[in-house]
């Protein structure tokens, strides 16, 4: 089964939506045939790469609150990361432009690192306050997760993968995304958000039961003559029943 997730590093939501589809597969008796694959959609594509504003200056601004009701926001979100097992510290976030950290994860998708890529940003972003919209930091985090980083400065001193970026976003618009995190399986089955457990599990169960594109048909002992069937190994003659 596979699993397309559309989501941006700058939103919380996200990575509590990742850890909690996680935490339920593990419960899951076929989780290792399930397969992720991260698509990029950016929340905010003209966001500035350097603000200088703490998030809780950023909220203060966009939805034009006070400091303390920004403060309860922040809270809020800590508490609620608590319920997916993940401690944030989102007053320490620094909000930035998050196309440069897209890009490089869609190249760390050519080295076979992007899963460990996206786990190292979000945990950078919401845990540890560090700036992903800096290159250097990216530069840090790809090598931590193995990545060469001579490799990763390329990229990123380029415009390279910039259009697989863009194609995630148009393809998560005409799939009618307006909103991350956003969880498509197997093409069948959509989840909106960060949803409680019983939401996902329930999910992948149906998107795993519906796998199958047809139900078979047995015929009965007694017509079974000439419902023989040949594979590979050779073909397999029903016996008849003496009499």
């Amino acid at each position: 089964m596979n699993i397309e997730i559309w989501s941006d590093f700058m939103c919380p939501f996200c990575y509590i939506g990742k850890r909690r589809l996680e935490n339920v597969l593990e419960q899951f008796p076929h989780r290792n045939e399930v397969k992720f694959e991260f698509k990029s959609f950016e929340l905010d594509p003209n966001a500035e790469v350097h603000t200088g504003k703490t998030n809780t200056d950023y909220l203060v601004s966009k939805y034009n609150i006070s400091i303390e009701q920004a403060q309860g926001m922040n809270a809020q979100m800590n508490a609620n990361a608590r319920t997916a097992g993940l401690e944030y510290n989102i007053d320490a976030m620094v909000p930035t432009n998050s196309f440069a950290a897209h890009r490089l994860t869609h190249w760390a998708k050519s080295q076979d690192k992007a899963l460990e890529l996206s786990e190292r940003l979000f945990q950078a972003v919401f845990i540890e306050g560090k700036h992903v919209g800096d290159h250097e930091v990216l530069l840090q985090l790809a090598e931590e997760v193995g990545l060469d980083r001579s490799a990763a400065a390329v990229v990123l001193e380029s415009n390279q993968f910039a259009e697989q970026v863009r194609a995630d976003q148009a393809e998560g618009e005409q799939l009618g995304i307006r909103g991350v995190p956003f969880f498509v399986l197997d093409r069948k089955f959509a989840i909106s958000g960060a949803q409680p457990d019983e939401v996902f599990l329930d999910a992948i169960q149906k998107a795993w039961d519906e796998r199958s594109p047809f139900t078979m048909v047995e015929s009965s002992a007694a017509d079974n003559e000439g419902s023989g069937v040949c594979t590979e190994d050779g073909c397999e003659v029903p016996q008849r029943d003496s009499k």
